[in-house]
């Protein structure tokens, strides 16, 4: 454990110059950025992820990092791990141990983001990059980052194309419910675990495969639980559109959480995924 911990460290200062050298890029993408001479000077640890329903711009890169991590964790069978601090991440980036070399990973991650994917890896030393849209030919919305930990792992990272606007982005309102210091998950961040379902009126329906669906109304903690019913331990809540749920919440369904620093995975029967709650 001791010799992982001290590879994770290692590999967030190599790719600290890459993900700088990244964010540099800003929307021009394929354009190589030089890498600094040195590591940047080692960062605070970042802070929990802040849901900002009030800013487009950071809202719009929360969810296309989160939805590439969940892709891509599911593809490469990763494992969810505090980023190094000694990387210059924003609060909304996730970072996976996977036990494949990057060789075996780069044509793998980009095949599954298929023209998602913004032109070709970009190496510099050990570390490689690659510019990701939100939609097939779309713009730039995120970057995946890996290094070489040893001959067969990888510590893979999905960070915004700028973490320094991100961490700067201000925060929206807090909805309607929310408990403070509380982590809430979005519904749409659980894709491939629960299948989570407008009914219109405040209603939604979360479902999981081999378990009763859970129905829930935003703003009550009694929801329906197959044909009885269920207390959550706090208030659903919504920002208009999406499903703000408490992670806490999931347990009714039969789902498990493991912490894994700022981030967490969440497992339900035989599915799981990697993503980081959202406190206010």
């Amino acid at each position: 454990m001791r010799q992982f911990s001290h590879a994770v460290r290692v590999a967030g200062l190599i790719l600290a110059g890459l993900a700088g050298g990244a964010a540099a890029q800003g929307t021009a993408p394929a354009t190589p950025a030089t890498p600094p001479a040195a590591p940047a000077p080692s960062a605070a640890p970042a802070q929990p992820a802040t849901a900002q329903p009030g800013s487009r711009a950071s809202a719009a890169t929360v969810r296309v990092v989160s939805s590439v991590a969940v892709e891509i964790s599911g593809a490469v069978r990763g494992q969810i791990v505090s980023c190094p601090a000694t990387l210059r991440v924003s609060p909304s980036a996730v970072c996976l141990y996977v036990q494949s070399p990057p060789a075996s990973l780069r044509p793998l991650v980009r095949g599954k983001l298929g023209a998602r994917a913004l032109g070709d890896w970009r190496t510099a030393g050990q570390a490689s990059s690659l510019p990701v849209s939100a939609t097939p030919n779309g713009p730039l919305g995120a970057y995946v980052l890996l290094t070489a930990l040893s001959d067969r792992e990888t510590l893979l990272v999905v960070d915004a194309p700028n973490p320094a606007a991100a961490q700067a982005a201000p925060r929206g309102p807090v909805p309607v419910g929310v408990v403070r210091g509380q982590p809430y998950v979005l519904g749409r961040d659980l894709v491939g675990v629960v299948t989570v379902t407008s009914l219109g009126a405040g209603k939604f329906r979360l479902a999981r495969g081999g378990g009763q669906p859970l129905t829930v109304t935003v703003g009550q903690k009694i929801a329906q639980l197959g044909t009885g019913s269920v207390e959550l331990p706090l208030l659903p809540a919504t920002d208009g559109r999406n499903l703000i749920f408490p992670l806490s919440g999931l347990r009714a369904l039969g789902c498990t959480f493991t912490p894994a620093g700022q981030n967490v995975t969440v497992a339900c029967g035989g599915a799981s995924v990697g993503l980081r709650p959202i406190v206010f």
